[in-house]
């Protein structure tokens, strides 16, 4: 029986939570990241700094996931770790003479910067800056490395990703220190979990990916029902509503008719369902 490998390049949380999906359907799992876990697992870890020029052999694989993050402490210059990154591996993977099947990228809906409304995968965007910027030069530099091969290339920008270990909004309504904005403010986002499997739904179906998936979940949320619904749970009083000098995202309410048409189904449809779990039965990040 063919034993298909995959690599997953920045396998931190999230990559980790691909990789193990992906061995549960009998892939072997090659995890790139700057430092090896102590923890036995199941995925083999390859300690790889993908901020310099890689070095580490690459064997035959059929399948690639760029699941890069920066640092949590903040330390990382973002701009290195997505295009420098990128970069790096895609160079590596020239170098090795490596075709994958498939190959895709885990970029992010702030590509559509301050743009409010609704919002899909056909939604132009006319000026993009900032972090905004470094996320499109990221896909376009992924796309174009793909154009000319065999390799069905996808990008997935996902919304805000909540989940294990992501407890901000939880922390700030418990400590009071939330506010629920005056205005208006539409946010799309997406549980860790369905964000891993759509990964896996988009490697491993049948059919070829497009080049261009939305992954966020079914609702479309204002920022303070989410707040209100986190303190209801919680047992805490409710935040107050007042001016938010937000610094980063829009009002935007992103669609992902396109995702759900390829016959994926989400785990966690709505923000509440997906809090409700977190607070409910609350699990560790992946090391």
């Amino acid at each position: 029986m063919h034993e298909p490998t995959t690599l997953i390049v920045g396998c931190g949380d999230l990559g980790t939570e691909i990789g193990l999906r992906l061995i549960e359907r009998g892939h072997r799992v090659i995890g790139w990241r700057r430092a090896v876990p102590a923890d036995m697992s199941p995925i083999q870890f390859q300690a790889v700094d993908v901020l310099a020029p890689i070095t580490t052999g690459i064997p035959r694989v059929e399948y690639v996931v760029c699941a890069l993050a920066p640092r949590r402490d903040g330390s990382d210059i973002y701009e290195r770790t997505y295009v420098e990154g990128v970069r790096n591996t895609l160079q590596a993977l020239n170098a090795a003479g490596v075709t994958p099947r498939r190959a895709l990228l885990i970029s992010s809906t702030s590509v559509y910067g301050d743009m409010a409304g609704s919002i899909s995968e056909e939604t132009p965007i006319a000026a993009a800056s900032g972090r905004a910027a470094v996320q499109l030069e990221t896909e376009a530099l992924f796309g174009s490395h793909f154009a000319t091969s065999a390799t069905t290339a996808t990008v997935l920008r996902c919304g805000g990703i909540y989940g294990p270990g992501r407890g901000r909004l939880l922390e700030q309504v418990r400590t009071g220190s939330a506010v629920i904005p005056q205005q208006s403010t539409k946010t799309s986002r997406i549980h860790r979990d369905d964000a891993a499997g759509a990964v896996v739904h988009l490697l491993t179906r049948p059919d070829e990916p497009e080049s261009l998936y939305l992954g966020v979940d079914d609702e479309p949320a204002e920022l303070g029902d989410v707040l209100r619904f986190i303190a209801d749970q919680l047992g805490v009083p409710a935040p107050l509503i007042g001016e938010v000098q937000r610094r980063r995202g829009g009002n935007r309410e992103c669609s992902n008719a396109r995702l759900t048409a390829t016959g994926f189904r989400f785990r966690y449809p709505d923000f509440r369902s997906g809090y409700a779990q977190e607070i409910g039965s609350p699990r560790e990040r992946h090391p």
